[in-house]
């Protein structure tokens, strides 16, 4: 069976930079869909139909070539189409046989060859339909970081965000219209950025750089408590460390952080991975404020927040791999509610302070199993003229895998 689909790379330098194979296939297709801007690239002798994609964005009218008989459909993409690219998008819909791919060099590899970095060594990250936010997960001294703007304004609102999470020294390069005829470059520090606007089209690459003692959040669970607004509704940072332990992210987990309070497991879960999802459950307005808050001040705005309480709340969500309970143990029906909607597989962990809370853990395991562990930390504080251990309220954490 022959493609009746190919996805062609195509640049900023156009019809001239496309190889011998992406030419032939654009010249033998009946239909060629792709952005204005990279359909007005080709030439007149291009004779297919042209159709500039849809807004709001959908492949919808590619697929329905096909469906209509149409055995030769180009579609046009930038550079490398399965980099942050549609190729990937339609080959979650297309089967392999179906579809071939002919690649240009993507924004990333070019942005990297003219800085002389391993491409392999940078994170790349594209803000395209994300917010800026979304890049202080990847911000960290000494990171190189390669972004993909959404728009002429990006540059500006990523030297706003690394000036206020202390990497203001940054290096920030911009590359616009990369590998055509109008390529620019601007290199400046990040707290000495002068362009409120570029080109729409631009790549920046990012040299993370801080002030003398300040190195960025750190990569495992337990960040400070003070990188938190919250109203006291908080799990501490031990105690959070642990807890996070016996969630167990893994890349593309789903969490449901019930009674989120400051919503600080959902956050750090997401923060072990780019790929980690979460979703925070929480009844009381002033705590969802400070979600909000959170989940973009420490890079995970993707953080999803359903507003009301569990159970209730609970219904129409997706089935989560790992459940925390921070808050509500003693409801009625909510230990069994997102024992009942976890996968298989899947791990419940509930941290309990009250007698009232651990005794509904311990009623619960004995139906249901899992392991119940006490957590105790003490912090040593003055007393007088000598110090002593201050013990912080235990901590009653179950733990169970559905098998």
């Amino acid at each position: 069976m022959s493609p009746w689909l190919t996805v062609v790379g195509i640049g900023e330098d156009g019809w001239h930079g496309l190889s011998r194979e992406s030419r032939r296939a654009l010249l033998d297709a009946r239909a060629i869909h792709g952005g204005e801007r990279h359909l007005a690239l080709l030439p007149a002798r291009v004779a297919a139909r042209r159709v500039p994609w849809p807004k709001p964005f959908s492949i919808d009218a590619v697929l329905a070539e096909h469906a209509n008989g149409v055995e030769s459909v180009c579609v046009l993409a930038s550079g490398d189409p399965m980099c942050f690219g549609v190729g990937a998008t339609l080959a979650r819909e297309v089967t392999a046989d179906e579809m071939r791919v002919i690649p240009a060099p993507s924004s990333l590899s070019l942005a990297a060859a003219r800085l002389h970095w391993a491409l392999q060594d940078a994170a790349c990250v594209s803000l395209v339909g994300r917010p800026v936010a979304s890049l202080l997960a990847h911000m960290f001294r000494g990171a190189r970081l390669l972004v993909l703007s959404a728009d002429g304004g990006t540059p500006a609102a990523i030297a706003s965000i690394l000036m206020a999470h202390g990497f203001g020294p940054s290096r920030m390069t911009v590359f616009e219209h990369l590998g055509g005829a109008n390529e620019r470059r601007i290199d400046e520090r990040a707290d000495d950025w002068r362009e409120p606007m570029v080109a729409a089209l631009n790549l920046v690459a990012i040299e993370c750089r801080t002030h003398a003692g300040h190195a960025g959040p750190p990569l495992t669970p337990g960040l400070p408590d003070d990188a938190y607004r919250h109203d006291g509704q908080l799990t501490k940072r031990d105690v959070r460390a642990v807890t996070l332990a016996h969630l167990a992210p893994q890349p593309g987990e789903l969490l449901w952080d019930v009674g989120a309070g400051c919503g600080s497991i959902g956050i750090e879960w997401m923060r072990a991975h780019v790929a980690c999802r979460a979703i925070a459950i929480e009844s009381n307005g002033s705590r969802q404020r400070l979600i909000e808050h959170n989940r973009d001040a420490l890079g995970v705005p993707a953080l999803q927040l359903v507003r009301g309480e569990a159970p209730d709340a609970l219904d129409g969500l997706p089935a989560p791999d790992a459940v925390f309970i921070g808050g509500g143990v003693t409801a009625p029906g909510v230990l069994d509610a997102c024992w009942s909607r976890l996968r298989q597989g899947g791990r419940l962990v509930a941290n309990a302070v009250t007698l009232q809370s651990e005794m509904a853990l311990v009623q619960w395991r004995a139906t249901h199993g899992g392991e119940l562990t006490r957590i105790g930390i003490a912090q040593a504080e003055p007393l007088g003229s000598f110090d002593t251990w201050r013990q912080a309220l235990p901590i009653t954490l179950l733990h169970a895998s559905k098998a």
